[in-house]
């Protein structure tokens, strides 16, 4: 089994990440509003940009681990990684982990 500090190996710095999450999301919103989509309906369902890098780095750590969808723990733990690694992310993974773990209380 993997030690904590290896369940992530760290890529990028925050700065690349995000640009290369603003730079997906800029893309997502070109394609759909050609596609016709009004940006007032679709707009609030978009991820932030932290949110992105966040499930970004969540699937590569899916990818290393055999493509192996998490438990629930392993998730947590990833999630936590993340946050460790990336400490910018901090508020940004403790909101998804809030969101995704009922009964898990996470203030703002």
């Amino acid at each position: 089994m993997s030690s904590p500090n290896h369940l992530i190996p760290r890529r990028a710095s925050l700065e690349v990440l995000r640009a290369e999450a603003h730079e997906e999301l800029d893309t997502v919103i070109h394609e759909r509003l050609l596609a016709g989509e009004d940006p007032w309906a679709f707009m609030e369902e978009l991820p932030t940009v932290d949110e992105l890098v966040v499930y970004l780095l969540r699937a590569e750590a899916i990818e290393a681990n055999d493509r192996q969808t998490p438990s629930s723990v392993r998730e947590y733990r990833v999630l936590r990684q993340i946050a460790l690694q990336y400490p910018g992310l901090t508020p940004t993974v403790w909101r998804m982990i809030g969101v995704h773990a009922p009964g898990v209380r996470v203030s703002r």
